[in-house]
């Protein structure tokens, strides 16, 4: 492709400034034949992003946007999954709260018109919208009221400086406007991107606002360094994973974990999913210091991936499998491993917690009676007498009346 010279000072113009005699006019309005020009610009930049997830379903089409098969394949309504009056659309569609009243009309606005010409057949873009909340982190204005770069301030004896100017903090949203993003490339570089990624997710539920604190990420890479450790030795770059049998306790860990985290993927709770993850790492590492099971370990890094895909491809492959684990199933889990054989009961005399017994999950009402009262600090509490009443709540706790 070449450009002229004039290219660099030459003004854009919209295609519709090819239909040069629509466009130019002579017209007598009352002040004589005139000449006028009627105005080129009449898309909006939210244009292109109207309709732009239709393109994806064909991306190499010549003729059309979108061939109507291939919409209705990828985004027309399925009565048999959502029920008969399913528009269509994109299932989730994740975005920012200035979306509802800019981009997100547009896009509805347009796609209507698509529906209504026959070129869709779905009636609505979307057919779930999620809006995620701000990252916010402290700003700092000079004493004129103007934001100063938030990196560039330091603390002194409580009180905040920019040079030799005392600044005042506040809390904001992070972005140009206030001075105080943190660029993505900075924390990629010093901790990885499966750090940035992992500790983002982390933060809180992802449809509120969130505080960004920089010096809390050491704490998702640290997560990511004992993931690293259960699998590969640090020092010899060897395999600790071990083909020994899964013991009671660790079946029921592994399959809480993956039941806990699907269903947290599922509903969008990034943040309750790497608690889990965490929680179970840090189960496998206390249980097994000598190398844990691979039937233990691979569902993790499985369900790790989501979050921390370069570490976990990585991991994965050191594992010996040849394929990438974007492909593969995600781990399910057995029903049978969910429910708790024991279950713990307060028991409480007279309205106060005085002992805390284990019982069995399926045991009846007389047995956990029976258990509660030949508990050792109850039978002394008793001191010889029988209790007046025994309120035994199943799974709960059990309450003695003196």
């Amino acid at each position: 492709m070449s450009f002229d010279a004039d290219d660099a000072g030459s003004e854009p113009s919209p295609p519709l400034a090819k239909a040069t005699e629509w466009v130019n006019l002579e017209l007598d309005l009352g002040d004589g034949l005139q000449h006028y020009t009627r105005d080129i610009n009449v898309m909006p930049q939210w244009a292109g992003s109207s309709w732009y997830q239709l393109r994806y379903i064909d991306p190499t089409n010549r003729d059309a946007f979108c061939d109507i098969e291939n919409e209705r394949y990828w985004t027309g309504p399925r009565p048999d999954i959502h029920g008969s009056n399913d528009p269509g659309g994109v299932d989730l569609y994740v975005g920012g709260v200035e979306h509802a009243v800019l981009h997100l009309l547009y896009s509805r606005f347009w796609h209507k018109v698509l529906f209504d010409l026959g070129y869709v057949s779905s009636s609505e873009p979307y057919r779930r919208l999620y809006n995620q909340g701000y990252i916010q982190a402290f700003a700092y204005t000079d004493p004129r009221g103007v934001y100063v770069n938030a990196d560039e301030v330091v603390e002194k004896d409580g009180k905040f400086f920019h040079g030799d100017i005392e600044v005042r903090r506040e809390y904001g949203k992070m972005g140009k406007s206030l001075k105080n993003a943190v660029a993505p490339d900075d924390i990629c570089e010093e901790f990885g991107a499966d750090t940035l990624r992992v500790y983002e997710m982390s933060m809180g539920p992802l449809d509120t606002s969130r505080p960004w604190a920089t010096k809390d990420v050491v704490g998702a890479q640290r997560f990511l360094q004992r993931l690293w450790r259960l699998v590969v030795d640090e020092e010899t770059g060897a395999l600790r994973v071990t083909g020994d049998e899964l013991s009671e306790d660790t079946l029921r860990a592994v399959n809480k974990a993956v039941a806990g985290v699907r269903d947290d993927y599922a509903g969008l709770r990034d943040n309750t999913a790497v608690a889990k993850l965490i929680e179970y790492t840090n189960f496998l590492t206390k249980t097994y210091p000598d190398g844990a099971p691979r039937a233990a370990v691979e569902p993790l890094v499985l369900m790790v991936a989501p979050l921390a895909p370069h570490l976990a491809e990585e991991l994965w492959e050191r594992l010996g499998h040849s394929g990438s684990l974007a492909h593969g199933p995600f781990p399910q889990a057995d029903d049978k491993w969910l429910v708790d054989e024991t279950v713990e009961y307060p028991i409480q005399v007279n309205g106060k917690v005085r002992s805390r017994i284990q019982v069995a999950t399926d045991a009846a009402r007389e047995d956990v009676e029976k258990i509660a009262l030949a508990d050792e600090k109850i039978v002394e509490l008793l001191g010889g007498n029988a209790p007046r009443k025994v309120i035994v709540v199943p799974g709960k706790m059990v309450n003695v009346v003196l």
